[in-house]
This record gives structure tokens, C-alpha cells and sequence, in this order.
């Protein structure tokens, strides 16, 4: 069956130097009122950047004429393309460092304009950069270094269709420039679902979510973008690879797991074949307050250890409770939720309860209160979670560090890593500033085997170093992780910002296959370079 792509919606402009979209960023006035939660940020909030004032230079190449229609040289398309979404790449812009722009931005509309270009920037020794929607927060949609006299970035934004449907096998083949609401929009009056809704769902495309082995909003079962995949379509330099669309198969290593997660740097994935989910019609939430954030990891434990799968499956540290408006008493706060399309899902709801109750937990709504007494915990935790990246962009235009990293380790490390992380990124965070930081925590993703927790830290910076703070702060976060046994990325992707760490985690056996695959696709080394391998 084709799909038709759903009507255009109403128009935003999106921010080329922040989070989102630029009417939802926080005003002068909501920037002051956060600085004050910080002691030591700016007594005023740094100016909003505007192209204009960076210099933005001649383009280093030009496209042949047949290509020309598919590339933009304008200075505003460059820059906003020039840099992702992280704490780092907001200062940047701030302080009117972006780094390297490109010299052209490219939006090809098919897999033979992929082809094309590619070819012509392999014979011109032009880096390519796979931009995705751009919101990557590891450095992984930029260029660094000078090895290569020109930089194109790679837009698939236009290649956005759900091109087929299988209702009977619960399919879809789906281009890879494809936004999450773009996609979701064609996929609705099939009654059918991705249900993959990362934090940057509104921002991000198919083919970034492959590309970079993302996670998703839901917290446990199917949730990475690998569960979802049946075939993909990837376009290299040294030709097409198109695997087979199946269930499932045993025939040797898969060839859908050498891109999973490979940022870029072997192929441009252009389509995938993804497996399809009805849409959900039950839906039950609430959240339970814990006094002891300790036992309420053994109460995560114990339910990520069933067979009740939650949806939602979020623990919130005191801290990031109260930041949140979830709780102001001092307690720790699971939001569970869970979901069907076939059956109510109370019982298991109850279920879950009961676990949580049994560690201490309190609270909780039932099914006879739920409709008139809604969970207001619940309600905050998403709303706050959507606002986030907005108000750390407010808090970077007063200066302060507020950055993100997560991780994931077995169930036996968790509570001592969580510790670990809080005692020394929290001191190395004073002695860079200074000044008192916080260091909150909260669960994400949760298997019977471990959890990922998700670190914010915040603390005032120093003026116009901002993002050397950042990079101290963030070595030792790298150390602590890795005494622990603890990955240095459960679903942002290593990038440029994680190399050193990802390095140290990787095996050099299969180092060596990485650095061979590249060679073998990219014999001119122009994808991504200084992403996952030098």
C-alpha cells in the first residue's frame, strides 16, 4: 500500500543557534528569573546571536551544474547547519565561536542525488557531514580539523515520505529525512505507530535515529531504534547496501548492525523498512514518592524484573523532582505508566503499585480516582521534560553550565555509580567554578539486567569560558564512568564529544573491522570524518 504525506502544519521558524524553535525560547525577563537560582551567573543575559554578525566566508568549492539545483550557499542555511544542539554548540554561537561552517548545504530528493553527490565530493575530497534534523548533542553533525579544503552538509530533510505500507506484516518503508511528526503524520490514518519518541522527537529523522542507535521515550521493551529495523537502504561510496526485509535471520553478521550506529561515517542510510505497532487505546499512569532514593531503585529493579513492561518507568532523585515540580518535599518520585492497544492495562498498573508500595513507595492513584483526581505528577514531569533543553538554553545566556550526560551499567553497579557520579562531577564542578553546582539524576530506561540513568548538572561558569568548564567537568564524568563499568552513551552517540571515552570502551579487535570498513567504503575518507574513528 503507499501512504500520501500528511497535510503541512502551521509554520515555525526554528532557532539555528538553540534549542527548538525560536517562540518557544525563554525572554530576557525568564532568563533572569533562572539565573537567580544559580548564585554567581551574569547579572544580564548574554544577547541572542545573529548571523549576521559571524563571518561566514565565500564557499571553499562549487557544485558542478548539474548538482546546483540541490545545493544552498546561503549564509543563514550554512550556519544553521554548522553546529548541533549540545550545551557546548549553544555557548559557541553565544560567544560568535560556531566553528567550521559549510561551505554548501545539500538536499538531495532521492537516492541518485545521493549518489551523485557523493561521487563528486569523493573526486573533489569534499567532507560530507550527514546532518539529520541536527540535534545532536555529542558533536556528531560538524566538521573539525582542516584535513579537507571544503565541508558539504548532507540535508535529507526532503526525503521525508513513508513510501509503502504493509498492513499485514505491520511495516513500513519509511525515507530517512523523515522528522518524527512528519513521519507519525502519514503513518495515523493507518491507525499504526513507529512509538519511537525520542526527547527530540520534534527535531530529529528517521535516519538520525538509525544512524545513532537512539532511544526512545518509552522506558522499557522496544524502545532503541534497533528493535524496530527489518531492512535498510544505505547509500557509500563505494556503492548501495540494501538488506533483505525479514522478521529475523541467522545468516551471519548482520549487515544492518554494521550502520546501526555508525554516525555517518560508512554510508547515508536513505530508507529503512521499520516494524509498525496499532496505535494505543489504554492508558494509565501515576507516580509514587520515595523517601529513600536507595530503596527506590530496588523498587525500579523490581519492576523492571517482571513481565509487566511499564511504558514509563522514570525515577526522579530528590532533585530532579523538585526541578521539575514533581515533588518539593525532599522525595524521590517514579512515574510509572502503561499503555496497550489490545487490552485495559489497570491490573498491571496495580500490579506495579503494589511492588513500589512494598519498597517503600507511597502514593499512587487508582482506577476508580484516576479520572478525577489526575496524577499532578505526572502531569509535571512531561511537562517539564518537553521544556528542558529550552530553560538550559536560558541558563547558558547567563552564563551557566548546564549540561546533560547518560550512561548504563548492570543492576549490581547502579546505586554505587549513581553515588560516584553525584560526589565527584558535583566536586570537580565547584572546583572549575567556584561557585555550589547541583548534580541531579534520574532513571530513564530500565531492563532486568540494569537501568540508564541521566545526569544534569548545573553551576554558574566562568565568563567566556564556559565551555572549558564544561570539558573538565565532563573528563571526569568520563572517569567515573568508566571505573565503573559504565558506557559512555546508552542512546546520544558518540560523536566527536565522546571519542576519548568511546575509545577507551571499544575492543581493538573490533576497532580494527571499524577502521577496515572504512577504508572499504570510503576510500577517500570523506563521511564524517573524526567521527567513531580517526
Amino acid at each position: 500500500m503507499s501512504a500520501t504525506p500528511s497535510g503541512p502544519g502551521p509554520s515555525r521558524t526554528r532557532s539555528w543557534w538553540g534549542w527548538g524553535h525560536v517562540d518557544a525560547h525563554p525572554d530576557d525577563a525568564e532568563c533572569l528569573a533562572l539565573g537567580a537560582l544559580l548564585p554567581g551567573t551574569l547579572a544580564r543575559p548574554l544577547p541572542i546571536p545573529r548571523v549576521s554578525d559571524l563571518a561566514v566566508g565565500r564557499p571553499a568549492v562549487a557544485p558542478p551544474p548539474s548538482l546546483a539545483h540541490l545545493v544552498n550557499a546561503d549564509p543563514d542555511v550554512r550556519a544553521a547547519h554548522a553546529m548541533g544542539k549540545a550545551y557546548r554548540d549553544v555557548v559557541r554561537a553565544l560567544r560568535g565561536r560556531p566553528g567550521r561552517i559549510p561551505d554548501l548545504v545539500a538536499r538531495p530528493t532521492d537516492d541518485h542525488e545521493v549518489v551523485d553527490l557523493l561521487d563528486w565530493a569523493g573526486e573533489r575530497g569534499v567532507a560530507v557531514v550527514p546532518f539529520g534534523g541536527g540535534s545532536s548533542v555529542v558533536g556528531g553533525v560538524e566538521y573539525r580539523g582542516d584535513a579537507h579544503g571544503a565541508v558539504l552538509s548532507l540535508d535529507l530533510t526532503s526525503m521525508d515520505r513513508v513510501l509503502e505500507i504493509d498492513t499485514v506484516s505491520r511495516s513500513a518503508r519509511i525515507q530517512a529525512g523523515a522528522l518524527g511528526p512528519v513521519l507519525e503524520g502519514q503513518l495515523r490514518p493507518h491507525g499504526l505507530t513507529l512509538r519511537h519518541f525520542p526527547q527530540s522527537f520534534e527535531f530529529s529523522t528517521l535516519g538520525g535515529w538509525l544512524a545513532t542507535r537512539a532511544g526512545g521515550h518509552y522506558a522499557t521493551g522496544r524502545t532503541h531504534i534497533d528493535d524496530f529495523v527489518q531492512s535498510m537502504n544505505v547509500v557509500t561510496p563505494a556503492g548501495v547496501s540494501a538488506s533483505w526485509r525479514l522478521p529475523a535471520s541467522g545468516a551471519g553478521p548482520s549487515p544492518d548492525r554494521l550502520f546501526l550506529g555508525s554516525e555517518g561515517t560508512l554510508g547515508v542510510i536513505t530508507e529503512a523498512w521499520m516494524r509498525l505497532q496499532e496505535r494505543p487505546r489504554h492508558k494509565a499512569s501515576t507516580s509514587v514518592a520515595f523517601a529513600d532514593f536507595h530503596r527506590a531503585l530496588d523498587a525500579v529493579r523490581a519492576v523492571a524484573q517482571s513481565d509487566l513492561a511499564p511504558a514509563n518507568c522514570r525515577l526522579l532523585d530528590p532533585g530532579e523532582a523538585l526541578l521539575s515540580g514533581a515533588s518539593r518535599d525532599g522525595s524521590a518520585v517514579l512515574v510509572l505508566g502503561f499503555e496497550s492497544a489490545t487490552a485495559p492495562v489497570d491490573d498491571r498498573l496495580a500490579a506495579a503499585l503494589d511492588m513500589a508500595h512494598a519498597h517503600g513507595g507511597r502514593g499512587g492513584t487508582t482506577t476508580a480516582d484516576r479520572a478525577s483526581r489526575p496524577d499532578s505528577a505526572v502531569g509535571a514531569w512531561r511537562s517539564a521534560f518537553l521544556r528542558m533543553p529550552y530553560l538550559r538554553d536560558g541558563l547558558a545566556r547567563m552564563g551557566a553550565v548546564v549540561e546533560t550526560f547518560e550512561t548504563a551499567a548492570t543492576w549490581d553497579r547502579i546505586p554505587a555509580l549513581i553515588d560516584a557520579v553525584r560526589t565527584e562531577v558535583g566536586a570537580a564542578a565547584v572546583k572549575a567554578t567556584g561557585h555550589p553546582a547541583t548534580v541531579n539524576c534520574r532513571l530513564t530506561h530500565v531492563y532486568p539486567d540494569g537501568a540508564a540513568p541521566y545526569f544534569t548538572v548545573a553551576v554558574a561558569g566562568r565568563p567566556g569560558e564556559e565551555i572549558e568548564v564544561w570539558d573538565d567537568i565532563k573528563a571526569v564524568a568520563g572517569d567515573v564512568l568508566h571505573r565503573h563499568g559504565a558506557t559512555i552513551t546508552h542512546h546520544h552517540a558518540v560523536g566527536r564529544d565522546h571519542r576519548p571515552s568511546y575509545d577507551r570502551q571499544r575492543p581493538e579487535p573490533f576497532a580494527t573491522v571499524l577502521r577496515a570498513a572504512k577504508e572499504a567504503l570510503d576510500p577517500h575518507h570523506i563521511l564524517n570524518p573524526g567521527v567513531l574513528i580517526d
